[in-house]
C-alpha cells in the first residue's frame, strides 16, 4: 500500500481528495492537516510514502514544507496539488524536491498515476506547466526579498516587517528597493503583484 498523508487547508477539498483516494486499491490515506506546519509534525509521526499538499496553506506553505522534509531527510516524497498554474511556483517546488506537481482541474486517473510514478522514484509533472516553466524566465528573487514582499503585499509597513522579521528598517528598506528594482515595478505594491503572479512569493 502507498501510504499517504494530505495537507489542505480547505475542508471541502481535502474532504473530496481523501474519499477519491481511499477508492484507490493499493492507496491509504493515513492523515490530514490543514495547514503545513501540523503535516510536518504529522510526517514526522507517521512517516507517510507521499506527501500531497497545497502550496498556500496558513503557517507554512506548501513548498516550505517540502523543504522542511528534505532539511530533516524524511524519506517522505511530495507531490503538490495546487490550482496555481505559475512557472515559478514549479521552479521553486522542483529546486525544494517536490516530485509531481499537478493541477487541482486534474482528473483523478490522472492523480493516482502521478501518486504511483512518484512511489516508484519517478517524476509527475503536469505536461502544459512544465513546458511553459522552462520557457519563462527564472526567479530574480532572493529568499530575503522574497520575505519582505510578501509581507509588504499584506499592507505591513517597513517597521512592522522589521520587527517580524528581526532586521532594521533600514535593511528592510533596502530589500524592497532591490526588489522593485528587479522586477522594473514602480512601489512595493507593485512588485508583490508582479512577484505573485509570476509565482514567487
Amino acid at each position: 500500500m502507498i501510504r499517504i498523508l494530505i495537507a489542505e487547508d480547505q475542508k471541502l477539498v481535502l474532504g473530496a481528495l481523501t474519499a477519491l483516494l481511499r477508492l484507490e486499491p493499493d492507496v491509504e490515506v493515513v492523515g490530514s492537516a490543514g495547514d503545513g506546519r501540523a503535516a510536518l509534525a504529522l510526517c514526522e509521526q507517521l512517516i507517510p510514502d507521499i506527501v500531497l499538499t497545497d502550496i498556500e496553506m496558513p503557517l507554512m506553505t506548501g513548498l516550505e514544507l517540502a523543504q522542511a522534509l528534505a532539511g530533516k531527510k524524511l524519506a517522505c516524497r511530495v507531490v503538490v496539488v495546487t490550482t496555481f498554474a505559475r512557472s515559478g511556483y514549479l521552479r521553486r517546488a522542483m529546486e525544494a524536491g517536490v516530485r509531481g506537481y499537478l493541477l487541482k482541474d486534474a482528473p483523478v486517473d490522472a492523480l493516482a498515476a502521478a501518486i504511483r510514478t512518484v512511489h516508484g522514484g519517478g517524476r509527475a509533472i503536469a505536461p502544459e506547466l512544465a513546458l511553459e516553466s522552462w520557457s519563462s524566465g527564472a526567479d530574480p528573487l532572493t529568499e530575503r526579498e522574497r520575505q519582505v514582499l510578501r509581507l509588504a503585499g499584506e499592507g505591513r509597513s517597513s517597521g512592522e516587517i522589521a520587527r517580524q522579521v528581526h532586521l532594521s528598517e533600514g535593511t528592510v528598506r533596502n530589500y524592497l528597493s532591490e526588489a522593485i528594482s528587479k522586477l522594473g515595478a514602480g512601489n512595493r505594491v507593485e512588485a508583490y503583484r508582479m512577484a505573485r503572479d509570476a509565482g514567487w512569493l
